[in-house]
């Protein structure tokens, strides 16, 4: 029978198996493969909780879901139109997410009864024959068997040889999708290079996948995914916080000053401080610390000495970053505290993604605290917002916040990067020295209220320095109540006037006043997007506006607001940026929430909106 080739748009291919199975590997490379043929994606890894969970059972599946399309895309998929299962566990957990009608391509191997009753599945029952998977189109192989056949002729043990199962499958979807496997070689050749036997038995079982579709005839057709009608350009495929990285070291070379980064490791932040550590040639020093107080300490000492100091970390670590936070507030000087929100509290769901941390940042310290709060809405804005949060932390000597989560952290998308010389410059004002004999003001002022960088060692300008109340302008130590009261309110205007230096908050689409606003921060960009698109596309008075600036809000914002009947927040959270908005702007906005530790689904967020029309 000849195979024919399906042209199709739209494509969401979910990778399932044991956290051991190499699901994340063979995800990404898919995802490389896909972005270099200039086709739009999205993509979601869906990590185990457990670090490592008994293999075979419900807690230990590992996925990864890659959407790829000729047409843009904003979010990663509802459902899927591909499910590889490497198990029946990855089935079970995973098969609620399958299209009716979808391929499952399952390891055979996977589904003995060992794995069966990790998987809980009653004995007796196997879903591959019992008949219960008659709505979707079923393709068993025993990708193990013929793994370990590929690989015969070589001295290696059965666990080393079954290390490569992914490479079977990763091999046959190629096929599968007419791709090379010319990007996979060259990233294995790199990767064990050093190692001949793994290299070759890995290349030799991609292989072995790739040409199992040509000799099997189980198949009918091969799809085709065009490319995508993109803007031209250069283009790579980014993750939120390899793009965090690079806006960091942008933001370094932009104002001239060195970056410190002082972090204590913490899913799902610890790509930020492995990814900055490679970037040594641009004077970039990075300092594992032995706990997320001295991470940020040391960070706030950096900053003190006139660098960038950035310290990382998520929900958990920002409460043990409070004090010092404050300490910085008191000190007002610039400092970037990066938070990947997870889901909480405590320890919570530590690889499952949450915005919940939002409050956090608004009022999560001690006393009056003001700091601003920047927010980044996808993968590749990471690099923008956190280059724009340096920017406001120098120029306004304050510390800021900015929230990303494990949804954009470890998300990944196309990214058309800026040249370097199209990146404002940061504007740094060290004082200079005094040599006049006249007595240094620390705690001056200019007409936003910004009190001067002073760096020790410079001639003339030593001060006193600590976490206690700071006498205006002299910055003695002070309990003078009115004092207090007066540098409580100048350090919140300070914050406040930022406002005046940031743009006004504009539409991302639909019309400028009507029905209804759909107001999103964060990781929720993409379904939001996309469902009003989906929404305006059928004639309905729906906008979509997206804050990037959480503290101070545009200008306009609350303007903005008024101009619509129905203002609706969806977060992945109980409810926090809607209690921000009905306080500050007295708007009676209605709030979508959904705390499961996974996005909110554009068939969710239709059905949502479409109940306020």
């Amino acid at each position: 029978m000849a195979l024919q080739e399906q042209v199709v748009q739209d494509v969401v291919i979910k990778f399932a198996g044991d956290s051991g199975d190499g699901m994340q590997l063979t995800g990404s490379q898919f995802t490389n493969n896909t972005a270099l043929l200039g086709i739009d994606l999205a993509t979601f890894p869906d990590f185990p909780a457990e670090i490592r969970a008994p293999q075979g059972t419900l807690p230990g599946v590992s996925g990864f879901q890659l959407r790829f399309s000729s047409d843009r895309v904003f979010t990663p998929g509802d459902l899927c139109d591909v499910l590889v299962a490497m198990n029946a566990a990855a089935l079970k957990v995973n098969l609620k997410s399958l299209k009716k009608g979808g391929k499952i391509i399952a390891n055979v191997d996977g589904f003995d009864s060992k794995n069966l009753r990790l998987a809980n599945y009653a004995d007796g029952i196997n879903p591959l024959e019992d008949g219960s998977l008659d709505g979707y189109e079923l393709v068993k192989m025993d990708v193990t068997k013929m793994t370990r056949e590929a690989l015969k002729e070589y001295t290696l043990s059965t666990k080393e040889k079954d290390r490569a199962k992914n490479m079977f499958v990763l091999g046959f979807l190629y096929w599968m999708y007419n791709r090379s496997l010319e990007n996979t070689i060259d990233f294995l050749t790199e990767k064990f290079g050093k190692k001949k036997d793994i290299l070759e038995s890995n290349i030799k079982v991609l292989q072995a996948g790739y040409h199992y579709g040509d000799t099997t005839e189980t198949f009918s057709a091969r799809y085709k995914v065009e490319k995508a009608k993109l803007p031209p350009g250069t283009y790579r495929s980014i993750m939120g916080n390899q793009a965090l990285a690079l806006g960091l070291v942008a933001a370094s070379e932009k104002s001239g000053l060195p970056l410190f980064l002082g972090s204590y490791p913490i899913t799902p932040a610890s790509d930020v401080l492995h990814e900055l550590s490679k970037y040594k040639n641009f004077g970039v020093k990075t300092f594992q610390a032995e706990d997320e107080i001295a991470g940020i300490t040391s960070a706030i000492g950096a900053s003190y000495g006139g660098q960038i100091g950035v310290t990382t970390t998520s929900g958990p670590g920002m409460a043990l970053k409070t004090e010092a936070m404050g300490l910085a507030v008191m000190l007002e000087i610039p400092l970037l505290i990066c938070n990947i929100q997870r889901g909480g509290p405590s320890t919570g769901l530590p690889t499952k993604t949450e915005q919940s941390d939002l409050l956090q940042a608004y009022y999560g310290r001690n006393g009056e605290c003001p700091m601003p709060v920047i927010s980044a809405s996808t993968p590749s804005d990471c690099f923008d917002a956190v280059f724009e949060a340096v920017r406001i932390a120098i120029e306004h000597m304050t510390p800021v916040i900015f929230l990303s989560d494990g949804y954009i952290a470890n998300g990944a998308e196309p990214w058309k990067f800026p040249q370097a010389n199209d990146l404002p410059t940061i504007q740094v004002a060290f004082q200079q020295p005094i040599e006049d004999g006249s007595t240094f003001k620390p705690y001056a002022r200019d007409e936003r209220l910004v009190r001067p960088w002073a760096i020790p060692g410079t001639a003339g300008v030593e001060h006193r320095i600590g976490g206690l109340e700071k006498q205006d302008i002299t910055g003695n130590v002070s309990y003078d109540p009115d004092n207090h009261q007066h540098m409580v309110k100048t350090r919140q205007a300070k914050v406040d006037m930022i406002a005046n230096s940031i743009p006004l908050q504009t539409l991302d689409s639909g019309p400028e006043s009507g029905k209804i606003l759909v107001l999103g921060w964060g990781s929720t960009y993409g379904v939001i997007k996309s469902t009003c698109a989906e929404l305006q596309a059928e004639g309905h008075a729906v906008s979509h506006a997206h804050l990037r600036y959480m503290r101070p809000f545009p200008r306009n914002l609350g303007e903005l607001l008024k101009k619509f009947e129905t203002v609706l927040i969806p977060e992945i959270n109980n409810g926090q940026l809607i209690k921000i908005i009905r306080d500050e702007f007295l708007v009676d906005a209605k709030g979508y929430n959904k705390i499961m530790g996974i996005p909110i689904t554009k068939t969710e967020l239709l059905s949502a909106i479409k109940s306020y029309l």
